[in-house]
């Protein structure tokens, strides 16, 4: 049997798609190394992290000095986190704010080597706030999401064709991890009687949100892609349990319960899905969520076949 190679191309069913970890992912082509292309990611990328990460980081490049004095001059350990991705996240845009200029110097005819000052000072801005990285979560609250948080900084560090090489191998990771939670789900509710005919809506919302993971919203067929998996996270989110005409207390626990943990499933698997990178330590708490429920509830765990 022969063994496939990580970056071999195939079309599949009119697709250009690109092999990578056991997956063959959607492929696009990178655009020129150039510095225009580089700004261009380097903007996108820095949206889509505030995107991501908690509320109130988003603060101005021309407000660094403010943000490092009240990191710098705050003690309390709790509001000196949040002061730090803050300051990250300001030096972000201190760095976005320096390349863009950068790159409308070079559109000037301004010749723009690596070594110059203005370069130099945007990679120092860029690498301090991946140093910061630690102190910023995800939107949810429950952890940081370190492979996002240093994308802007890679994309100023390496060709652009290599960061779009390394976002291959980041999806294969999420969609691995996507897979794991969804098995997760479907065998902790396959044999539990409250809970008939939800297995499907859970393979239907995880098919949609690995199509998600893995096209770009400039791809034509966003529109389609996204309408798919906004349909089926509202087909699961409305899943009622099948509990008797009058349940019990202990019935309607094991109900409330069983619904929490569904939600808790569909909201880290959106997560990932629009992240497109892992969140290691989200996904073994809530298989170990799965694994509990279970065991309270003396549910028979559904085993995969081999």
């Amino acid at each position: 049997m022969s063994v496939i190679p990580n970056g071999a191309l195939r079309i599949v069913d009119g697709v250009k798609r690109i092999y990578c970890d056991g997956y063959w992912i959607k492929a696009y082509d990178p655009p020129a190394d150039t510095l225009h292309a580089k700004k261009v990611l380097i903007q996108a990328l820095t949206r889509r992290l505030f995107n991501h990460v908690e509320h109130g980081i988003n603060i101005p490049g021309k407000r660094l000095n403010e943000a490092r004095r009240a990191f710098e001059e705050e003690q309390v350990p709790a509001r000196k986190r949040v002061k730090g991705a803050m300051l990250a996240g300001t030096l972000f845009n201190r760095a976005t704010d320096i390349f863009t200029k950068v790159v409308e110097l070079q559109e000037q005819g301004v010749e723009i080597r690596d070594d110059n000052a203005l370069m130099q000072e945007c990679g120092n801005c860029l690498q301090e706030a991946l140093s910061l990285g630690r102190m910023v979560l995800h939107r949810s609250g429950d952890e940081g999401i370190d492979e996002l948080w240093g994308e802007p900084f890679r994309a100023f560090s390496i060709p652009v064709n290599a960061f779009y090489e390394s976002r291959y191998i980041k999806i294969a990771q999420t969609l691995r991890d996507v897979d794991r939670l969804s098995e997760a789900m479907t065998n902790t509710f396959a044999n539990d009687a409250l809970f008939v005919g939800v297995a499907p809506l859970i393979r239907r919302f995880t098919d949609e949100a690995k199509n998600k993971c893995e096209t770009l919203r400039t791809d034509e067929g966003i529109f389609d892609v996204w309408a798919g998996f906004v349909v089926a996270s509202e087909q699961l989110g409305a899943y009622a349990p099948q509990t008797p005409l009058l349940p019990d207390v202990s019935v309607m626990r094991h109900a409330a319960d069983g619904i929490r943990l569904i939600k808790q499933g569909r909201a880290l698997i959106t997560y990932l899905s629009r992240a497109r990178v892992t969140m290691p330590r989200s996904t073994k708490d809530y298989l170990d969520r799965c694994a509990e429920y279970a065991d309270r509830y003396q549910i028979e765990i559904r085993v995969a076949a081999a």
